[in-house]
């Protein structure tokens, strides 16, 4: 079958991808590019989220679309926490919250730089905190006496959690945080958590690969009827309650 990457422009339509289904390796880049170009708009990116599709890129680049082969997930059920980490929860000097930093959060993940650079561009930082302001983009955020210690933001629709990336200022605090964000996953019916490209920190976790083909099989039941959640927050809680999630899946 032959696929061809979209060379996307700003008047195209949002939904302009070609199916990711039948994506392949292209110019160099492993299977999963989808196209190239176009913009950041709230329309194009709930567009390409319900397909399976997420913009990855340097600052060098043009915005660049994914959808990989195999897929990075995490079942809440089968999440896994360490038995070192549920120790240091216990010390009740931890909290967790939901949208209550969400920008402190993203710059914190955007100032992890690799050895490419950041990816998360001022014109990507801009187009997350937009989503956020209509209810779409989401924050966790853990915190050690009182003080950010880490978080996690990305897209919620319907129930499945897109993550997009995650940050630690303190040893730990992204754990804490992923770990509050399955905890409220199995609490308010999310059923996946994409994690896009694995990691062996994310399959320390409980990540597994699976199909592309299986994910994108998934996407049109979890994502129905998606809908903005500008209310949907909370204020700190006890990250010792998190502890609870050890012994049932670690």
């Amino acid at each position: 079958m032959t696929f061809r990457v979209r060379l996307l422009t700003d008047n195209d339509p949002p939904d302009a991808f070609p199916d990711p289904a039948a994506a392949r390796a292209v110019l160099g880049y492993p299977d999963g590019l989808i196209a190239v170009g176009g913009d950041l708009s709230p329309a194009r990116l709930l567009a390409a989220y319900k397909r399976g599709i997420f913009p990855w890129y340097n600052e060098d680049q043009p915005i660049l679309w994914w959808s990989p082969n195999p897929r990075a997930i995490i079942y809440p059920q089968q999440f896994h926490m360490s038995r070192r980490l549920a120790q240091k929860l216990r010390s009740n000097k931890w909290t967790y919250s939901l949208n209550q930093a969400f920008e402190q959060v993203i710059d914190g993940c955007a100032s992890e730089r690799g050895k490419h650079g950041t990816w998360i561009t001022p014109a990507m930082r801009q187009a997350y905190v937009d989503m956020h302001a209509i209810g779409y983009a989401h924050s966790v955020e853990s915190w050690y006496e009182g003080q950010l210690a880490g978080g996690i933001y990305g897209i919620r629709l319907g129930k499945c959690f897109f993550g997009e990336s995650m940050y630690s200022r303190l040893t730990d605090g992204s754990k804490v945080a992923i770990s509050g964000l399955i905890h409220i996953s199995m609490a308010d019916g999310i059923e996946l958590l994409d994690c896009q490209m694995p990691t062996e920190h994310l399959r320390s976790l409980g990540m597994q690969e699976i199909p592309r083909s299986d994910f994108l099989a998934m996407l049109p039941s979890i994502t129905a009827g998606a809908t903005a959640l500008r209310d949907w927050h909370s204020d700190a809680r006890n990250a010792a309650e998190l502890v609870r999630l050890r012994p049932v899946f670690g």
